[in-house]
């Protein structure tokens, strides 16, 4: 989907309201923009904790991810904690990426124990940024 999105955006082709979510993530990635464009082999990258690089996609999938909570303030005060941290910060995005440490850990912690994510304790380390 983020090949396909980045396509249509370079190409000024119209975008479905998600379309154009990632593609208003990968604009603020462009470090990330050749090699999507570099296409299968994107695709075909894998990224072990040995190699040392960093996941793209899921680098991106967890800005969507922020963005999509602090939208509909789920859990609960995540949208007070996200603009908060603009302020001090000087800009949303780069508050995202202080809060996607925390929503990574979260998300693996949860995966580990075989159950939901702990909204408390994910709120807890984002007030802690």
């Amino acid at each position: 989907m983020y090949l396909d999105t980045w396509t249509k955006y370079t190409n000024r082709a119209p975008l479905e309201p998600l379309e154009a979510q990632v593609a208003a993530v990968i604009a603020e990635h462009p470090e990330y923009v050749q090699w999507l464009e570099s296409g299968d082999e994107a695709l075909a990258a894998e990224f072990t904790p040995e190699s040392g690089r960093q996941n793209p996609f899921l680098h991106m999938g967890l800005h969507l991810a922020i963005r999509e909570q602090v939208a509909t303030n789920r859990p609960s005060g995540i949208t007070s904690i996200h603009e908060t941290l603009s302020k001090r910060m000087g800009d949303p995005h780069a508050a995202e990426h202080a809060m996607l440490e925390p929503l990574a850990e979260t998300l693996w912690e949860a995966q580990r124990n075989g159950r939901a994510p702990n909204e408390l304790a994910y709120l807890e380390k984002l007030r802690a940024l």
